[in-house]
Parts: structure tokens; sequence; C-alpha cells
């Protein structure tokens, strides 16, 4: 088989000691219901950059972040601190193989805000946040003062899914939640609550008027849009039709989703082992998105090297049948070397 493209991964994972340590201490030793806690260290991320042609890595933190425990504050302060002191260490370190997108410690906004201004001045190419923080989704007004510092600083956030929930109280750290799970550990929440939670998530940002508000920030969702695609034409045309909420115009949100969204290819997003049916065939054909808007992800550790270099493959084959050579190089690399230098007032950033 022929090698693989050169490729920018946009949507991968690291896992330092104290963060694996946290997580076991405080009942993630199953993460949304997965087998184990991953393994991870630097030797095992750059044999998967190896292995699957990758040059640079943005590390983010995955699901549940970094504020793991409701109503704990401190802790979600000292581990998002760690965390985003070890990416930036890790970039100092290898300037040409790493980025990293910072954490927030949410739904704790003062702290939030602090770090967002520490995190940039140690070299954050942006921001990770999860969809929701113990039941506060990104676009709730309770986060607002957090995305007006976004929207000043012009970021780019990269949007991971997370358990879904329901918080008690106005509270914003409030610590009582309700896990909103149906089917309860009969199934990991991967597989197909993570694609929930997406959609929830963007449709609150568009509904409640913060993508309108905040047009100076560029926002990476994951998993090829999740479940958001086929809601789309829905939640915009219903808004017009149900008085009382936000009143939602498609052409604006046709504009907004073509200058300030990416969408990266991470997980199963090609049926099988050939042609380019599947998840991403219906999202760019049934909506018309560009492949000026695609990035490509990973999702290592949590999808290890072996499968890492499994779905590279697949990709290679499905991207094929979609895309131009030119269009394909743009998707790998090209597109991701445009949005991390378009970061206003820094200098271009060596790929």
């Amino acid at each position: 088989m022929a090698p693989l493209s050169r490729r920018i991964d946009v949507h991968s994972h690291f896992l330092p000691p104290f963060y694996r340590k946290a997580l076991a201490e405080n009942g993630h030793l199953h993460p949304d219901g997965m087998p184990a806690i991953p393994e991870w260290s630097l030797e095992r991320h750059l044999d998967m950059m190896s292995t699957a042609n990758v040059s640079k890595s943005m590390l983010s933190v995955s699901s549940p972040g970094t504020h793991i425990t409701p109503g704990n504050d401190t802790l979600g302060r000292y581990l998002t601190r760690q965390c985003n002191a070890y990416a930036a260490e890790l970039k100092r370190e290898y300037p040409e193989k790493f980025g990293f997108w910072a954490a927030l410690p949410l739904p704790d906004v003062d702290a939030a805000l602090e770090e967002i201004e520490t995190a940039i001045g140690e070299g954050a190419d942006g921001f990770g946040l999860m969809t929701n923080y113990h039941g506060n989704y990104l676009g709730s007004p309770a986060l607002d003062g957090v995305f007006d510092k976004l929207n000043e600083v012009g970021a780019t956030i990269f949007i991971h899914p997370t358990k879904p929930c329901i918080k008690h109280g106005n509270e914003t750290s409030s610590a009582q939640t309700t896990d909103a799970l149906p089917f309860g550990s009969q199934y990991p929440i991967p597989i197909f609550e993570f694609f929930f939670d997406t959609a929830r998530a963007v449709i609150n940002l568009f509904s409640s008027g913060t993508v309108d508000r905040c047009p100076n920030i560029k926002f990476i969702i994951p998993h090829s849009g999740g479940a958001l695609p086929p809601m789309m034409t829905r939640f915009i045309q219903f808004s017009s039709v149900v008085p009382g909420g936000r009143v939602l115009d498609a052409e604006t949100v046709r504009k907004q989703l073509d200058e300030q969204f990416y969408f990266d290819l991470a997980g199963f997003v090609f049926d099988g082992e050939s042609g380019g049916n599947g998840q991403l065939k219906a999202f760019v054909e049934g909506f018309e998105i560009s492949y000026e808007r695609l990035l490509y992800g990973s999702d290592f550790p949590f999808t290890q090297t072996q499968f890492v270099k499994i779905f590279a493959d697949r990709m290679k084959d499905g991207l094929e049948h979609l895309f131009s050579e030119k269009e394909r190089g743009a998707i790998y690399e090209g597109n991701a070397v445009k949005l991390l230098n378009e970061r206003r007032g820094e200098a271009k950033i060596a790929i």
C-alpha cells in the first residue's frame, strides 16, 4: 500500500501521570464507561505519529476534562493548570511536533478567565472545551463571559464531547448533577451519546446567539459533526415556526459554518475498508461542506496506534473517492496550517 500522506492531527490527547492518578482517585477508572484509562506516554505518542505520518499533534485533554468532580473547584483549577503547563512544556521542547488546545477549569468562570490569559502566555494554540461542564452546556448564559473573552482574543476552540448530564439548581458550579443516560451503563458513552452531546452543544451555541456574538472564534467540531448534520435543517427551520425562541436565519448560519467552523475526521467516518461511503460522504455531499472545513484527527490514545493506522489506511482510500489530490492535501495538512497561522497578532507557526 502507498505510504500515508503527511498530516496534522488536531484531535490528539495526552494523559500525564498526575492526571491519570487524579482520574483514578476521583471515580474515573472507567472514563465514560470505557474499559480503562488508556496508556499514554511521550514515547507512545511519538511512535503513533511516526506510524501515521503525523507531522504535528495538537494535544488536548479528553473527557471528562480537568474539572472532574462537581463542586470541587480547587481540584479543577489545579488539574487544569498542571495539564496546560505540561502541554506547554512539550511544545517548548518539541515545537515542530506539538501544539496544544489548553483546557479550562469550567464551570469555574473566574478561574477560566485567569487561565485563558496564562495559557496564551504559555503559547496555547487555542482552547479545548467539553460539550458541557457538569450540565452547563456551551452557549449557556453562565459561560458568556468566557466566550466574550475567547472572542476578544480571536481563539480557536476545539470542542470535545463528554457525558451528557443535567445540573440541579441555578449555581454554575453546582455539586448536584444527574446523568442524562437513558440506557444507563448498557453502552459505553462514546458509542453514540458523545455524538448527541456534540449536537446539543453546537445547537445551543447557535440558538443562544453565542456564535452571532462571537464572530472571531473558530470552532473545531469532532467526529465529522457527530449527530449535528441531520439536525441542522430541523433546528434552523424550527426556530421560525415555534414562537418564543431565537429565530435563526439559514443564510447566516450557512455563512458562519463556512467561515467559523471546521470538522475533524476522527473515528468511523467511512463504512468499510474500501470506498467513500459513510458518515463523511453523507455530510459533505448532503450539506455541501467544503474540503476547506475538514481536518485530520486520530483520537489517540483512546484510539490506539494499531487502529489509528487502520483508520488512516481506510481514510486514504475513502478520501480518494471523494476529493482530488489537492483537496486531500488540504484536509490532511493545509487547512490546519492555515487555521493555526490565522491567530491574530501572532507570528507564523512553524509546521
